[in-house]
């Protein structure tokens, strides 16, 4: 199938884009990454009112949903723009929106919420920060913008079972170590608690994690949708300026099928992702089914589209002095954010009634588990 965009949304995306191509050019893009600044983008996208379309209004933002977000995440990944602190911040959301306070400071002031789960995994039950008298110890490993955040939502392991809870970065006791990725257009840290004040979220920790990790799925897989149109675009102007034998090798034959294949799954990635927003935003019965599915297949795609790109470019295409290589990276970590495209298909296979709950692995059920499915 072919999803179809409203012309509001249509019109959306052109005026994002735009956006992008003034604020966020190439050169301008390598020059913060080479500082490892990420802030001067945050700013401008807060500023300048892109940071809240797409949440609610009632929560301090500009309305919409969660397609608006795929159209924005698809440009970000597009423009490789460094938009770690937005993307943790809407992933969070389900989360922010249990705390008034928090919900304002995010969209009122740019305050950056990161919910504290390893950057790798899928978000889910597996707290490792346990409820110490009156405060949180234990520590997170790569926690996606947890450099920059100001507040984090910590999954605890408490006395009832699991809860949320809300942490101020800046309050003693809270040790946050960066770490260097090879995509530098994103951002991770180790968080560590030693006896943390905190504030308990009142809602289903379950189900608030259940509908972050379907939120994350579904940006990650448009970001990488974004990524995979940058290198499909990057790539058909290379080969048609590049000769051998005197001619493009845009003509042969095989790198016509190479680049085909390249837009075939751009075009297939598009419809799962935004039907896969539609799905999620709708709170569907089948929500976990579609944002696996997105996941799994966009985030598989990226790498398959990235290695076809950076054959056809030759080693070029992986020097810093060349643009191939900001998508390229993207594509690849894109396919371990938030739960690698096996962990999603795990949950596919557990949810799908093709496999019958006693069979299915240990890892698949955990994942299935994870993210709001019975998988019996």
């Amino acid at each position: 199938m072919r999803w179809e965009l409203s012309p509001e949304q249509a019109d959306f995306r052109t005026v994002l884009a735009d956006w992008l191509g003034d604020v966020c050019p190439r050169d301008t893009l390598r020059g913060w990454l080479d500082a490892g600044d990420h802030a001067t983008f945050a700013h401008r996208l807060h500023t300048d009112g892109w940071f809240g379309v797409g949440a609610p209004e009632d929560l301090g933002g500009e309305g919409g949903g969660l397609v608006e977000l795929a159209l924005a995440a698809e440009q970000f990944g597009r423009h490789a723009a460094p938009s770690s602190s937005w993307l943790a911040s809407m992933v969070a959301l389900p989360a922010v929106a249990a705390v008034p306070d928090a919900a304002k400071a995010l969209f009122g002031d740019g305050a950056v919420v990161a919910l504290a789960t390893p950057a790798g995994t899928i978000p889910g039950g597996d707290a490792t920060v346990r409820a110490a008298g009156a405060g949180l110890s234990g520590s997170v490993p790569t926690v996606l913008a947890a450099d920059v955040a100001a507040r984090f939502v910590v999954p605890v392991r408490g006395e009832k079972g699991l809860e949320l809870h809300l942490v101020d970065a800046g309050r003693p006791g809270v040790r946050v170590q960066p770490r260097a990725l090879t995509d530098r257009s994103r951002s991770v840290a180790d968080i560590e608690l030693d006896g943390v004040p905190s504030t308990l979220i009142q809602a289903d920790a379950a189900e608030v994690l259940a509908r972050c990790a379907h939120r994350g799925a579904v940006l990650v897989a448009a970001d990488a949708l974004g990524a995979m149109v940058a290198m499909l675009d990057a790539t058909v102007e290379y080969v048609g300026q590049r000769k051998q034998f005197g001619v493009p090798i845009g003509s042969f034959q095989a790198v016509k099928h190479a680049a085909a294949e390249m837009l075939v799954k751009v075009e297939s990635s598009r419809s799962i992702a935004y039907l896969a927003a539609a799905v999620v935003d709708a709170g569907r019965d089948d929500a976990a089914v579609y944002a696996a599915t997105a996941k799994a297949q966009i985030c598989a795609a990226g790498p398959v589209a990235a290695d076809s790109a950076l054959t056809l470019h030759g080693a070029i295409g992986y020097t810093w002095e060349h643009d191939l290589q900001f998508f390229y990276k993207r594509a690849l970590l894109d396919a371990e954010l938030l739960g690698s495209p096996g962990a999603w298909n795990d949950v596919l296979a557990d949810r799908l009634p093709l496999v019958p709950g006693p069979e299915m692995s240990s890892k698949g059920g955990a994942a299935a588990r994870a993210i709001g499915c019975d998988p019996s």
